[in-house]
């Protein structure tokens, strides 16, 4: 879909709700229908009132007209109520397909981006659906009036027919020459609100460090900075909209005056009646207010199309690919061997390897600590290793079977993993360390015990039910390391990748989570990248990377 225009992406998603887009349209016919029925009944009712007559026939008009501006009511009820599940299933859907997608783009697709951002995006899908519902409503009644109004008028006089024809060249006209300049200006305009919106979610992820007054005062230039380029391109947009409804208010100043002076020569000249006068009248000006519909209505559909596209290049992002496993069972996960041979690394658009030639081999069992300068590769490392990364040259194996024909969530179900970025969510702090899984008490326990956070979780008055916010910022740093590494065990992983674990608590405590990880009646491997000494000094392997490089690799004895 990356090469579907705005107008494609969002006809593939109407197609979503072929059926119920056909209902609407369907009422919106009646309801036309039902709605030019009335000049004709007010036409025939001048009529009998300019013959002077007052008859059972003229009540019955009027009491007809009266039931067709009712029905023409219940019809549109009735498309309120087809656009509000439309509405709700856009929303719906929407919200699955950011709820699955985010956790499965391909690291390389957000390395260079924020994840909130795209996250921020899916409140354009309000603008969806609110555009869509007024489009399809307001923009199908609008057109279905100018093409009844249209051929009901040629029926009083063949000179509206040119009428017809200088309405639809002038909406095409207006269209043709408006669309890409609108759809640009809203784009730009939208990327622009939403960096304004981004810079103040900035602020209140850092407002304790915006506090000193001059740190308030870069904060109010940067956001001025930014609503600045805001207003630049909102005005860009209004200019489009500004010149459309220029047009139209020039186009209805022409069409009144000559159709008003047409009619009365019409009348005079005694090819139409007083009755037919009015209705057509009446009809023009319907059609009119129908055109005026569509033209103020477009800034509606460049919304809506900018939001389409905005989302749709969320939708664009490449995903992990989920290869059906070449193993029939896990049984083969019982014991985890991962083997790097002549393995390369590089992020796209960068010209470097970040690893170069990286031969490896780990087993079941081992407690490794990957250390190295800053820069040398070891967070490239253990994010290759833990399959967050694909190797660009060389290959990944696990269990002598190539990465690319196991299944990579078959091999996360078998480990826990501490990588820079991880924080808490918001919810209970039972539902940080187990998402919801069933848990045994025991188990959850001996998790607990093991991080020693038991003494803190029973001096809180709801315990593990205790809420937090999102990154737990009521916690010490402390605390929230120790969820972490009590989520990452809570199902006694196979391996464990820890990239910093333990860098935010204190030494001693430290030293007893390492004890307790290192122990040996823990059947786990452990991957790690850490500057504590003691994780070092217990540890059974050091690999040393230097410039992407294994520099050193010594198994103690």
């Amino acid at each position: 879909m990356k090469n579907f225009t705005p107008l494609k992406r969002y006809f593939n998603l109407l197609r979503l709700d072929k059926k119920d887009i056909v209902q609407i349209f369907s009422y919106a016919i009646f309801s036309g229908l039902i709605s030019l029925s009335l000049p004709l009944g007010i036409q025939a009712i001048i009529n009998f009132i300019q013959a002077g007559r007052i008859s059972v026939s003229w009540i019955v008009l009027v009491v007809l007209v009266v039931i067709g501006v009712i029905f023409a009511g219940i019809l549109s009820l009735m498309q309120l109520r087809i656009s509000e599940n439309l509405q709700q299933k856009i929303f719906i859907r929407s919200s699955f397909e950011f709820a699955y997608r985010i956790p499965k783009l391909k690291f390389n697709e957000i390395h260079n981006s924020q994840t909130s951002e795209l996250a921020n995006r899916f409140f354009d899908t309000i603008s969806i659906q609110k555009g869509t519902s007024k489009l399809l409503i307001d923009f199908s009644s609008a057109f279905l009036q100018i093409f009844f109004g249209i051929i009901l008028l040629s029926l009083y006089h063949p000179f509206f027919i040119l009428f017809g024809i200088f309405l639809a060249i002038l909406l095409y006209l207006i269209f043709k020459f408006s669309y890409q300049a609108g759809l640009q200006s809203s784009l730009k305009e939208s990327k622009s609100k939403y960096k304004v919106a981004n810079w103040l979610l900035e602020l209140a992820k850092n407002n304790f460090s915006f506090k000193n007054p001059n740190h308030l005062e870069f904060a109010l230039e940067k956001n001025n900075s930014l609503v600045t380029k805001y207003l630049s391109y909102r005005e860009k947009h209004f200019s489009v909209i500004k010149r459309q409804f220029s047009q139209l208010l020039i186009f209805k100043a022409l069409i009144t005056s000559s159709l008003l002076l047409i009619g009365g020569f019409l009348v005079i000249n005694q090819q139409m009646n007083i009755g037919q006068f009015v209705a057509a009248e009446i009809i023009i000006l319907l059609v009119i207010n129908s055109v005026e519909k569509i033209i103020l209505g477009l800034e509606t559909f460049y919304d809506v199309l900018t939001s389409v596209e905005k989302i749709g290049q969320i939708t664009d992002l490449e995903l992990e690919q989920d290869v059906e496993s070449s193993i029939e069972n896990n049984s083969c996960f019982s014991n985890l061997s991962i083997t790097l041979e002549n393995v390369d690394f590089k992020f796209e658009f960068e010209n470097e390897n970040v690893l170069h030639d990286i031969n490896l081999e780990i087993n079941q069992g081992e407690r490794i600590i990957i250390e190295g300068e800053n820069g040398s590769g070891k967070t490239t490392l253990i994010r290759l290793l833990s399959g967050l990364l694909q190797p660009t040259k060389g290959h990944f194996i696990i269990n002598d079977d190539t990465y690319n024909k196991v299944n990579i969530n078959d091999y996360r179900k078998h480990f826990g993993s501490i990588l820079y970025g991880e924080s808490l969510f918001e919810g209970t702090i039972l539902d940080n360390i187990t998402f919801n899984q069933k848990i045994e008490n025991s188990q959850l326990k001996w998790a607990l015990d093991g991080v020693d956070l038991t003494a803190f979780i029973k001096t809180l008055p709801l315990g593990l039910q205790t809420p937090i916010t999102s990154d737990g910022k009521q916690l010490s740093s402390s605390n929230m390391q120790k969820i972490l590494i009590a989520r990452s065990i809570i199902n006694e992983p196979r391996i464990l990748f820890f990239e910093n674990a333990l860098d935010k608590t204190d030494s001693d405590t430290a030293k007893k989570i390492i004890e307790f990880l290192l122990h040996k009646d823990q059947k786990w491997t452990i991957i790690a990248v850490s500057k504590n000494a003691h994780f070092k000094e217990k540890c059974s392997r050091v690999i040393t990377l230097s410039e992407g490089k294994i520099s050193n690799d010594i198994k103690k004895i």
